[in-house]
């Protein structure tokens, strides 16, 4: 925290005790005038007392917290070395951002590779940084406290300073109904906001300014190395590798999460390519026969590359202690109900594995998902009579689901279009309508649950609508939802997730691709799969995509539906967030009677609800 006001040892280990599962390894408390870090450290990089936190070069000179991996810390070492004196006292990463910033001062920042937030404070220009990677993988939130700007890698550390405003945001609120997470800035406390990535926030001579310093245009206004998609498959193979290759780099052992998917096993092909022992890798399994079972694939994966693999089943009877411990680890709720068996492979690691290599991100960056497809013939979905849409309504899940994405692609407003895709839910059937009549009306007229897609569809309205979609996913879905899963699950376990896919060399170079080589009429992900080809079993390459499905909907019609009910059904949390009893046990009811598919309703309310309990 950044103030003129004095602030105690005590307040500053009180709040970065908030963040022990972060990094249970050691505390670092750093105090002068007008400033205060703190540090929990996760020891990866220089395991010695040199990598200590928070770090200083020298007396009077500049102070660093700092959380993630910069991967071309040994290229900018290198270069500082032989450009000027400079005297390293150890081989961390963090060492190298203070001497980045010492040679180059702000501008050296912008050449930081990597997944990072952090702070630095340069006493002589009384100027304090707060710096957030391009595409959002590390946190960083900050508020206005009692002792000045508060800020840290997660919500918990900055209400710890106390005086920051918790009363609901409502525009957040709004978003969670709809998406089951917030967007852009905001979180569900008024006072507690994001810093976005890519963005800065600089703090000097009393004048606080939030700025970019890095956006996704840099990527796109570049030329096109490649001029066929042959080329590019190629060159996203040479990338993949060199980023799997300095992902690798940590002085603790570093595994691989498995899916039996195109990601993962793509990462796991360029591990081996660019090291000669085998990773140790991990998979999970649920406990619902009718869900997704990855399992046999990625055995298969596996005994391609001969890892050393194991596999976890998830009970649902078993969860409703780790909904608990998430919903701390999120401090807002969060329905991205695959953060369970992310957390639970962490668990599993105990102390054997600080470190893993993660596939999230690559159905964004080379068009995995469905929705890119059907976006290709954006024009003939824009004839989709009303009439259709009606009488599809009433043929069961299937119809409602078909009705459902024709109304969301046909849609003329860019913005709609977008944010329908990613959710369940209608504007047929909005979630509000659960909802009592009077808290309805009031949230309706003062918030706009489509406010990200607005926002990103001007953004990126000179692109076609794949290529928009694409984009809206990188800068808005991924760093909101996806990102936040696998940090907040994985650091509640104290294991570092790396995301080779999202490695700046592989994603500048999917970015820049036109859409048109990564989807084609039902393709998807045309340029990685044709990267692996020869290295990845065909089976794996073209089997069917099956997603990572955890059967919250069937738990909630069996094992969590007791427990659900009383935690959602509790007078004080439905009177709190203003929602009508009837309509909501009716939602209970379709769900179980198998009427109709209310699983995401009911999963967003659960998540609420332990939030609420957790608050209260």
């Amino acid at each position: 925290m950044s103030s003129q006001i004095t602030v105690g040892r005590e307040v500053v280990s009180n709040m970065v005790g908030t963040l022990r599962p972060r990094g249970p390894d050691a505390q670092g408390i750093h105090i002068e005038p007008g400033i205060a870090l703190g540090h929990q450290r996760l020891s990866i990089q220089d395991l010695s007392a040199m990598g200590a936190q928070p770090m200083v070069l020298r007396p009077g000179g500049p102070v660093i917290a700092f959380n993630g991996e910069v991967y071309n810390f040994l290229e900018l070492r290198k270069e500082l070395l032989a450009e000027r004196d400079h005297a390293f006292r150890g081989h961390s990463d963090t060492e190298v951002i203070l001497h980045v910033y010492d040679a180059w001062g702000l501008e050296g920042l912008k050449r930081l590779e990597g997944i990072f937030a952090f702070s630095l404070w340069d006493p002589i220009r009384r100027r304090l940084i707060l710096m957030r990677d391009r595409l959002g993988v590390k946190p960083l939130f900050y508020a206005n406290s009692n002792y000045g700007l508060a800020f840290g890698s997660e919500i918990k550390a900055v209400l710890a300073a106390g005086g920051v405003d918790t009363s609901l945001n409502e525009q957040a609120f709004a978003e969670y109904l709809w998406y089951g997470n917030s967007y852009e800035e905001r979180s569900l406390y008024r006072g507690v906001q994001a810093l976005k990535p890519g963005h800065w926030m600089i703090v000097e001579n009393g004048e606080e300014r939030i700025e970019p310093w890095w956006r996704i245009e840099e990527w796109l206004e570049r030329a096109p190395t490649a001029n066929t998609p042959q080329e590019a498959a190629v060159q996203v193979r040479e990338a993949l590798d060199a980023s799997v290759k300095r992902q690798l780099v940590a002085d603790v052992p570093v595994g691989l999460f498995l899916s039996g998917g195109i990601d993962s096993s793509a990462i796991a092909a360029s591990a081996m390519n660019v090291q000669s022992h085998p990773l140790s890798s991990y998979s999970v399994g649920f406990d619902f026969e009718g869900g997704v079972n990855e399992l046999p694939r990625a055995r298969q994966v596996a005994e391609h590359f001969r890892l050393n693999h194991h596999e976890l089943k998830i009970e649902g009877a078993n969860l409703p202690e780790t909904l608990m411990t998430l919903a701390r680890a999120h401090d807002e709720p969060f329905a991205d109900a695959a953060n369970i068996p992310l957390y639970l492979l962490c668990q599993q690691l105990g102390s054997d594995i600080k470190v893993v290599l993660q596939g999230d991100g690559g159905d964004e960056m080379f068009a995995g998902y469905r929705r890119y497809a059907i976006l290709r013939n954006t024009h003939w979905w824009r004839l989709w009579p009303r009439m259709l849409s009606s009488l599809l309504r009433n043929g069961g899940e299937r119809g409602r689901r078909l009705a459902r994405i024709g109304e969301a692609t046909g849609n003329s407003d860019a913005a709609l279009r977008m944010g329908l895709l990613l959710t369940v839910e209608t504007l047929h059937d909005p979630p509000e309508a659960i909802l009592e009549p009077g808290r309805r009306t009031a949230l309706s007229s003062s918030t706009d649950p489509f406010l990200a897609y607005r926002n990103a569809a001007g953004r990126f309205a000179a692109h076609d609508p794949v290529q928009q979609m694409l984009l809206t996913d990188i800068s808005v879905q991924l760093p909101s939802q996806f990102l936040t899963k696998v940090d907040r699950a994985t650091m509640a376990a104290g294991i570092e997730a790396r995301v080779p896919l999202l490695d700046e060399r592989v994603a500048e170079l999917a970015v820049g691709m036109p859409s048109s080589w990564k989807a084609h009429g039902m393709e998807k992900k045309i340029v990685l799969r044709n990267s692996q080809r020869g290295r990845v079993p065909a089976s794996i390459l073209d089997g069917p995509k099956t997603g990572f499905g955890v059967p919250y909907e069937h738990w909630l019609r069996g094992p969590l539906h007791d427990f659900s009910r009383d935690m959602i059904l509790n007078t004080g949390f439905l009177q709190q967030f203003g929602f009508d009893r009837k309509s909501v046990e009716c939602a209970f009811k379709e769900h179980r009677n198998q009427r109709r598919e209310r699983g995401f309703l009911l999963w967003k309310l659960l998540q609420l609800a332990l939030w609420a309990q957790k608050d209260a």
